[in-house]
């Protein structure tokens, strides 16, 4: 067993596949799944996990070039909108409408589902390299 990181083994089994320019979405329970990507669902009861659990994770793990969000959680989820931008400071994170985003993960390599139960706690992360 792992002593640190992620302990999920479909979830470590799925990031250890991912390459340069791959897609992951990190969504909240209300968002629909695409059909094609392999999923990891984590949700466990409502709120557990955190969006903010599992991005802090998946970042942490992860080389990630910069994410795509929903324009509408600025107004609708302010905590979430002010998480994203801490996260992604500057051109990091770019803001579409929310069916874009929709459209954007059909492309999603992985699609990891937290327990979140809020508006627009989703973001489309594009996996980097680290070299």
């Amino acid at each position: 067993m792992r002593k640190a990181g992620i302990l999920n083994r479909h979830l470590s089994g799925a990031l250890a596949e991912l390459g340069h320019g791959d897609l992951v979405l990190v969504c909240d329970a209300g968002m629909p799944i695409p059909v094609g990507p392999r999923v990891v669902d984590l949700a466990f009861v409502a709120g557990v996990p955190s969006f903010a659990q599992v991005l802090d994770g998946l970042l942490a793990e992860l080389v990630v070039e910069g994410g795509v969000a929903a324009r509408e959680v600025r107004e609708a989820n302010p905590g979430t909108a002010a998480l994203l931008e801490r996260r992604f400071p500057g051109a990091a994170l770019g803001l579409v409408p929310h069916q874009e985003l929709k459209e954007l993960s059909a492309g999603a390599r992985l699609v990891v589902r937290t327990g979140e139960a809020s508006p627009y706690a989703n973001v489309l992360l594009t996996c980097g390299v680290f070299f």
